[in-house]
């Protein structure tokens, strides 16, 4: 379940963050929409976001950006409240984005925007595929999309937009396949991979935000768990209500701090709980995950107390009970476990 939601974050991640010093589109209302819309969207102001992506996407209908985010928007709040993707509707959006972007490249091959426009769509319709479980066709997506990604660099070695897939591809790739690693063949990238965020964590503009989730990820995974703290309070401190980092530095802590581990996602939890009109899913997912972690301490008393409050739920919808269905069984098992 944790791999899941992390290539869920990973995908989801691609965010703006910008700084004077990177790669800016060439057009500044094109940069202020997207970073007033993105600011939005960091901070979970879905609908304020989508207003600006609309506006963008207008005026500008020509570029694929506006298109682009309108479906980022919903992925990322269907993501985070835990509801159903809009597939349909994504989709089509995506395949606009796509044909104009391979429109724009083919008329001006030379500008590397347009190598980046296709890489990002590409991207996006990949890991749609991928919450529509094409695994086949969502790969040969996800291949064609890091290959543009490598011809902006192939044009330009400081387009640093590139090194936050590219790292992110890299070290997954390496990470995942390492059975294969007494081949000829396999060559180890993991390394390569960490150096490369870690320098789009300083440069990107367009990007920095699934550098930085990236980068938090793969420390937890590589156990370099201070790392990944670092890195999570740091950005924190920018956006103090980001649910996406908050729950990546509570699961960072959880191998360092329990205590703090729970306390964060306690945060989360009554963030969660303060949405009107939710489906309590990420709340139920939550109660779990604390449960785990008190059991981890010895307070047994803590843990069975949300096991019950999570089994007496009447609020759940068939749909989303259905979702919860393996994660259900576990807390009843759980709970059996407890009362013995």
């Amino acid at each position: 379940m944790e791999l899941c939601r992390l290539i869920a974050i990973l995908f989801l991640s691609f965010l703006l963050n910008g700084f004077a010093y990177s790669q800016r589109y060439p057009n500044h209302e094109v940069n202020k929409l997207l970073d007033v819309g993105i600011e939005y969207l960091l901070n979970q102001n879905y609908e304020l976001a989508k207003s600006k992506f609309n506006i963008l996407d207008k005026k500008y209908p020509q570029l694929p950006f506006g298109k682009i985010y309108l479906a980022v928007v919903d992925i990322t709040k269907a993501f985070d409240y835990g509801e159903e993707i809009k597939s349909e509707a994504i989709s089509e959006s995506l395949d606009e984005a796509l044909e104009l972007s391979e429109k724009l490249l083919k008329n001006n091959p030379i500008d590397i925007w347009n190598h980046y426009f296709v890489a990002l769509s590409k991207g996006y319709k990949s890991y749609l595929k991928v919450l529509n479980d094409e695994w086949i066709s969502a790969i040969s997506s996800g291949l064609s999309s890091v290959n543009y990604f490598e011809d902006c660099l192939e044009m330009d070695s400081t387009f640093y937009e590139s090194y936050v897939a590219l790292g992110t591809y890299k070290f997954w790739k390496s990470r995942k396949l390492e059975f294969l690693e007494w081949l000829p063949f396999f060559d180890d990238e993991s390394e390569k991979g960490i150096e490369y965020l870690e320098l789009a964590l300083a440069k990107t503009s367009y990007n920095r935000n699934l550098a930085v989730v990236s980068l938090i990820w793969i420390y937890i995974e590589s156990k370099n768990f201070y790392r990944a703290i670092a890195i999570a309070e740091n950005e924190l401190k920018k956006n103090p209500i980001n649910r996406t980092l908050k729950w990546a530095l509570a699961r960072a802590y959880e191998d360092v701090d329990l205590r703090k581990a729970i306390q964060i996602y306690a945060d989360l939890l009554n963030s969660y709980q303060s949405i009107p009109d939710q489906n309590h899913f990420q709340e139920i997912t939550l109660k779990h995950i604390i449960a785990q972690q008190y059991v981890k301490i010895g307070e047994k008393r803590e843990a069975l107390r949300l096991c019950d409050e999570i089994l007496t739920d009447n609020r759940l919808t068939e749909v989303v009970r259905d979702k919860l269905s393996d994660r259900l069984k576990r807390v009843r098992k759980m709970n059996k476990e407890l009362i013995e």
